[in-house]
């Protein structure tokens, strides 16, 4: 499959998650931190290694993508120590989210069309292959 498609396909479900949060389904915050967390270790793993190596002028992107992934991680485990019930849990969980959807908004708007222009689509499926195996080997 290729790369660009699965990310996107991963920022759907995700998505869908979102929008059970933001009706205040605070059910869904695990979901939604396993789900980001194998995504961004697939991105940080594959991905963007590739990208960073194979493409001219992403750097600044990937670096600011790291970052992104970081804070995520960090709100992550402040989520995953808090019980649902304390005021802290939602607003956790919808800085988040908002924190994603700009993250998301970034990469398909600036970072992915660069990428496909630059990589092509034999290549964007070798790479997207390389995500699938990494998911497999969890």
């Amino acid at each position: 499959m290729d790369a660009i498609v699965k990310l996107k396909d991963d920022h759907k479900k995700v998505e869908k998650l979102f929008k059970s949060l933001a009706k205040d389904d605070l059910s869904v915050v695990p979901a939604i931190c396993d789900a980001l967390t194998l995504h961004a270790a697939v991105e940080e793993s594959v991905f963007y290694p590739a990208v960073n190596e194979e493409t001219q002028d992403e750097e600044d992107d990937i670096a600011e993508a790291f970052e992104e992934h970081h804070l995520v991680k960090i709100l992550i485990a402040e989520l995953q120590d808090l019980d649902p019930s304390e005021l802290a849990y939602k607003a956790k969980a919808t800085v988040l989210m908002e924190l994603v959807r700009h993250h998301v908004e970034e990469e398909e708007s600036d970072m992915f069309p660069e990428v496909r222009k630059q990589l092509g689509r034999t290549r964007l499926r070798e790479i997207g292959d390389q995500m699938e195996a990494f998911e497999k080997r969890g």
